[in-house]
């Protein structure tokens, strides 16, 4: 079967050196804010800890800017958001001391799909030989992708030989036929392309472009977690997604146009105020849950022309009526599309919230009862430097992104069939050597 022409496939990220320190940079974007992180990556010595990292993270730099023009993670504004991009970068730049000219950047737009493809070769020789691995990886690449959708993923997850399943790495095994278990998660190609222009048009190269939820997952999940089954729910401002991992390794994702600041709007417009202020209300005194107090504390709404009205008082459990339908339709919308993944029985009891949106008070308890599983606050793990203001569960997703070139190495290998970066000038480069082989 053939990948069709308008398939494309996302640049992959170049191994790091493993004797040496490399400075890295990434950049999270995301409907509530744009984050950029610069930092050190030293090689480290193989612990029982963190066993999937093989170098030490040190944060050299630090910038944060509030998200413009960006909405449920599409670019909707190009001019402002680029401004912000700009912004957040100069400041790590300027914290940091050095120049960014290329970074990894995270996704979670495009409507996120996974799915679940197999495929078997025949052995070269007697036994599994690196060149083996590279073309049952290739094969199981080579799928049908939908019209106008691109593949930012191709990650095994586990191998087979000879018919004997569940075999993490065959190299120098015995047997005939060796088969892998892949999984492929696309992207719809305008808004993927979208971002790349936006960051592009900052005189900023795209490494590759990560999978919100694989980063978060990266960064908040501990060893045994992974193991025997977990899912990574980051509820951002403008989109919820949601990661399953089995065995050490991500098996399925998903994503909802539908976060923190739905929750916001919706305070809003219940008490007619800014949302500015909205937000203020819901970071100091929201919460799903109620308590015999509510109905007597008072909380102050200002109103949307300051100047004009007197401010609005309103009972706590006011509010609370307006946030627990949006977080309970929220959580039960992740149940659902949980469920219907069929990795539900793989979870086992294990849930760990992340994101800016899951810091709300009483936000784990409701995912308790929504969910029927254990829920715990997940922080990004093992990060040197990071400011404090960086240390909760809305950076995971950058801290992510600093984490996936060291297990980025197996998806390394390359589809006969991908394409340079859309952006950039081996982008363009790429795009006329393709157009002079097929014309002439």
């Amino acid at each position: 079967m053939t990948t069709p022409r308008s398939a494309l496939y996302l640049p992959k990220m170049r191994p790091l050196p493993t004797r040496r320190a490399v400075v890295l940079s990434v950049l999270d974007i995301g409907s509530t804010k744009v984050c950029c992180l610069i930092a050190k990556l030293t090689p480290r010595e193989e612990t029982g800890v963190m066993v999937g990292r093989t170098h030490s993270i040190e944060v050299l730099g630090y910038g944060y800017q509030r998200s413009r023009g960006i909405k449920s993670g599409v670019v909707v504004d190009m001019d402002s958001a680029e401004q912000a991009v700009r912004l957040a970068v100069d400041a790590a730049e300027r914290m940091a001391g050095v120049t960014v000219e290329s970074l990894i950047a995270n996704v979670s737009c495009g409507r996120l799909q996974s799915e679940i493809f197999s495929a078997t070769v025949p052995l070269a020789g007697e036994s599994v030989t690196e060149g083996d691995i590279q073309r049952v990886l290739s094969a199981g690449s080579t799928h049908s992708v939908t019209e106008g959708r691109t593949v930012s993923h191709a990650l095994p997850i586990s191998y087979s030989l000879d018919g004997n399943r569940g075999i993490r790495d065959p190299r120098g095994m015995m047997g005939m036929k060796l088969g892998v278990d892949m999984q492929v998660v696309t992207n719809e190609v305008p808004p993927v392309r979208n971002l790349e222009l936006c960051i592009n048009r900052g005189h900023l190269r795209v490494e590759t472009l990560v999978a919100t939820p694989f980063a978060s997952g990266l960064s908040t999940l501990v060893d045994d977690e992974a193991e025997l089954g977990v899912a990574c729910i980051d509820m951002g401002g403008g989109t919820t997604t949601l990661s399953v991992f089995v065995d050490g390794r991500m098996v399925h994702l998903d994503a909802i146009a539908v976060g923190g600041q739905h929750i916001t709007t919706d305070i809003a417009r219940a008490f007619a105020t800014r949302v500015q202020d909205a937000e203020r209300l819901k970071t100091l005194h929201g919460s799903p849950l109620s308590s015999s107090s509510d109905d007597r504390d008072m909380l102050t709404v200002p109103p949307l022309e300051s100047d004009s009205e007197l401010p609005n008082q309103i009972p706590r459990s006011a509010l609370t009526r307006v946030i627990r339908p949006r977080v309970e339709e929220i959580l039960e919308l992740v149940r659902d599309r949980l469920t219907a993944s069929g990795f539900a029985g793989k979870v086992g009891k294990q849930i760990v919230l992340t994101g800016g949106a899951s810091q709300l008070t009483g936000l784990s308890e409701v995912a308790r009862r929504v969910l029927g599983r254990n829920v715990r606050l997940g922080r990004p793990l093992g990060v040197a430097g990071l400011p404090e203001a960086a240390k909760g569960p809305a950076f995971a997703a950058a801290v992510g992104l600093l984490i996936y070139p060291q297990v980025a190495q197996i998806e390394q290998f390359e589809h006969k069939n991908r394409r340079s970066s859309w952006g950039g000038q081996s982008g363009y480069l790429a795009r006329v050597g393709q157009w002079l082989r097929e014309s002439f």
